[in-house]
């Protein structure tokens, strides 16, 4: 039965890594990734586990294609493209493997559920982050910074506004919700998704605002996550430490979210 689900994960991630990649939504490194995540994370943790990074997948990939045109112009601030690269996928999902993982060596009923609801959070928190960068960018707000409420341009890390919060709000409730579908218990994964989505989106602002590194292009007389020009030449660093890029504050933000969504499984059970 296991190895069937491994069997099944796998083909399930072979298509719609398959075609993400023919789309131009993941590089082809990105892409292999994308496969071994999904077959880790389907075969060890079964319908649910894959359900939910399925629907991450899917949503947030259409989300880096609305009103594309309209973002090109900040484009140049972020590190990466809407194109993700394994770093990006790994940033994404890489919790959510360990936890499937844990899941899988783990026979202990609680223990499972606390897993799944951490995994939950996880994906929550790379969801709602998605959810309020590709939404909250077209908000007519002004963004302002986490830390301070300056006002920022838009697409600084860091900067929040209304809609970008009210939509990492959605989009963690998005993954709450594909749980529900399996779980049950409606409210408890809504609240859980949507909390613990939220926080680690809240938390990955503060780290975008404080550590991440930021650079200054000479060329372009801006801000930018980019260390360096795509003819390799140096940007200056600008604030925050010279490793913490914007994967590692992915990464990061998502083991915020899901201690909170794990901690909220325990409270509420």
């Amino acid at each position: 039965m296991m190895a069937g689900r491994f069997a099944v994960g796998l083909l399930l991630s072979l298509a719609i890594a398959g075609a993400g990649f023919l789309k131009g939504a993941l590089t082809r490194e990105g892409m292999l990734a994308a496969v071994v995540e999904g077959t880790v994370i389907f075969g060890g943790g079964g319908w649910a586990w894959g359900a939910v990074l399925i629907a991450f997948f899917v949503l947030s990939s259409a989300l880096s294609f609305y009103r594309r045109r309209e973002k090109r112009s900040l484009a140049e601030k972020f590190a990466k493209g809407s194109r993700r690269d394994v770093g990006q996928v790994l940033a994404n999902g890489g919790l959510g493997l360990l936890l499937a993982l844990a899941f899988l060596l783990s026979g202990e009923a609680q223990v499972r559920r606390l897993l799944f609801a951490a995994y939950v959070g996880a994906m929550a928190t790379v969801n709602a982050d998605t959810w309020a960068t590709e939404i909250g960018v077209l908000g007519r707000g002004e963004p302002r910074l986490i830390t301070t409420g300056q006002v920022v341009e838009r697409g600084t890390s860091g900067g929040v506004t209304l809609v970008g919060t009210a939509s990492a709000l959605l989009g963690g409730a998005a993954m709450g919700l594909v749980a529900a579908l399996f779980e049950g218990a409606f409210r408890r994964w809504l609240l859980i998704g949507a909390v613990g989505g939220l926080a680690g989106a809240l938390f990955d602002s503060l780290l975008g605002a404080t550590v991440q590194a930021i650079y200054y292009s000479e060329r372009r007389r801006k801000e930018t996550e980019r260390s360096h020009e795509a003819d390799g030449t140096p940007n200056r660093l600008l604030r925050g430490w010279v490793w913490m890029d914007n994967d590692k504050v992915n990464f990061i933000s998502s083991m915020v979210g899901a201690l909170v969504a794990a901690l909220l499984q325990a409270l509420l059970t």
